[in-house]
């Protein structure tokens, strides 16, 4: 007889199902696994003997071959562990095969029989309720593969003893509950940082509309100030959203305790990290920097001080809003739709064109530091900013009366236009303007003759490309929502204009 228990291998995010298939022979004594198992998989072998060992029972001695099908796809990780364990017990007559074929099973076996904690529970439930099948998990997964769906049938041992008494009666396993992630605290305020007024609205401008910044200023500016207190400014994730977070964070093994929250992730990598660290990959394919940020924000500090192959993986992601690694003999897709925040110093001594301050090697010294950002990079970049430094008269002043509360009302108010009016043009899959691209970008845009004169004057003079002539416009239209979103007037072009003014001497400098 052979045994059939159903598990998941992951593509991405995306739990792609796998066949467990067990069978007890007569011949040679042995445990074979196949189907394109790797180190880890083929270890299970031990940890599935010593587990069953530790219930009391004991491998026959004859030929057991395990095939995880489809075959020709790469099985990783030792969530295999539990699935290849029931599939023994059902060989061998102990567990009903019926009872197991209304699960996908996935668990890591300690060689005491107890079930370990493993990476991508919640996608892998998320495809078991798609399936009609319920899921057998670690308990300490359970919270997590309870978000899948409210009347699914989830069972979450502790140990694989607990399993078997479940199944035969003598034991009942209560369906675990949601939880959900606390709040970790007070954030970061606005209200804590004095002066940058300009500093502060562009912040405001980027949050309400998801576009890219990059802040340029001396050290001690407050570059970093601010990039830290924009999740404080940010509206809370929709579920889909939520959803859509947590499934990446699970896949990476992050989602501590099944855990879900709202707030948006705030992915801050040092400037030494690799490209399978930005971008993600390795050995063993696991989310990076870019999708754990996914709907939320990317903040990289010292910009031109990442390695230059990292810097342009950017440029793919922030287009569509995905990361795509290549393998062999096939490809993983993650999804990685950020907004990036950005801060450099203007050169590499930080001081360049302070008044009185003169650099030993002159202009050189700022032109060779921005040169390490690429124009492509650059221009898919909505808001460049220059942070001048701090007045020491500033910092002697009140705390200012504006804080984090009343700008995440504003930037809640233009989101909320924003929705509904991707929810008029048939677009409810896009949540900020900066996602917004052709026909329909065309449909958001309402300028008036003014402002249409001001947009084709000084983008012909800026010599803007087509993608920053309508990052313009997107720029413009948030500003619009931000002023109650009636009609994009002059003002509103004018100051978006001004945002990508600042990336003329970088563009002269790459």
């Amino acid at each position: 007889m052979i045994a059939h228990v159903s598990t998941v291998a992951f593509q991405g995010i995306e739990a792609v199902p796998v066949d467990v298939q067990v069978q007890i022979s007569p011949g040679f004594v042995g445990f074979t696994i196949v189907g394109l198992a790797d180190k880890a998989v083929a270890e299970s072998r031990e940890r599935v003997r010593s587990a069953l060992m530790a219930v009391g029972l004991a491998l026959p001695p004859k030929r057991i071959t395990v095939n995880l099908a489809p075959a020709d796809l790469p099985k990783e990780g030792s969530h295999y562990d539990l699935p290849i364990a029931l599939g023994l017990l059902a060989a061998m007559g102990v567990l009903p095969v019926e009872a197991l074929s209304r699960y996908v099973v996935l668990g890591e076996l300690s060689l005491d029989g107890s079930i370990s904690t493993v990476a991508g529970t919640l996608p892998a439930a998320v495809a078991a309720n798609a399936g009609g099948q319920g899921v057998i998990c670690p308990k300490s997964c359970g919270p997590e593969a309870a978000w899948a769906s409210d009347g699914m049938d989830i069972l979450a041992p502790e140990s694989l003893i607990q399993l078997v008494n479940h199944f035969k009666g003598s034991q009942m396993l209560s369906r675990p509950a949601v939880a959900y992630a606390e709040d970790g605290g007070r954030l970061p305020d606005l209200r804590d940082i004095k002066g940058q007024e300009s500093a502060k609205r562009a912040l405001e401008v980027a949050a309400a509309g998801g576009h890219n910044m990059l802040m340029i200023g001396p050290p001690g500016a407050g570059k970093s100030m601010l990039a830290q207190r924009l999740p404080s400014i940010l509206p809370l994730m929709s579920p889909r959203e939520m959803l859509e977070v947590s499934m990446v964070a699970s896949v990476a093994g992050e989602l501590a305790g099944g855990r879900l929250g709202r707030r948006r992730p705030f992915r801050a990598p040092h400037h030494s990290a690799s490209q399978a660290a930005l971008v993600g990959g390795g050995l063993r394919a696991r989310p990076g920097e870019m999708s754990l940020a996914h709907n939320g924000v990317l903040f990289l500090d010292e910009l031109p001080e990442f390695q230059t192959r990292v810097l342009e993986a950017l440029r793919q992601p922030l287009e569509t809003g995905e990361v795509v690694v290549a393998r062999a003999n096939h490809h993983i897709t993650y999804p990685a739709r950020f907004q990036l925040i950005a801060a450099m110093n203007p050169c590499r001594c930080g001081r360049a064109g302070e008044p009185g301050h003169s650099c030993a090697r002159g202009l050189r010294c700022a032109a060779e530091y921005q040169a390490r950002l690429s124009g492509p990079l650059l221009d898919r970049i909505d808001i460049v900013l220059d942070v001048a430094p701090v007045q020491i008269s500033d910092l002697s002043l009140p705390p200012p009366r504006e804080g984090s509360a009343d700008v995440a009302e504003r930037v809640a108010m233009a989101r909320a236009l924003q929705l509904e009016r991707f929810a008029r043009l048939d677009a409810r899959h896009l949540r900020t303007n900066a996602e917004a691209e052709g026909e329909l970008l065309e449909a958001m845009i309402d300028l008036d003759r003014a402002g249409q004169r001001l947009l084709q004057d000084v983008a012909e003079r800026m010599g803007l490309s087509a993608r920053g002539y309508h990052r313009v416009l997107k720029l413009a239209r948030t500003l619009a929502d931000l002023d109650g979103g009636g009609k994009m007037a002059r003002s509103h072009i004018a100051e978006a204009l001004s945002y990508r003014n600042e990336m003329r001497p970088l563009r002269l400098a790459a």
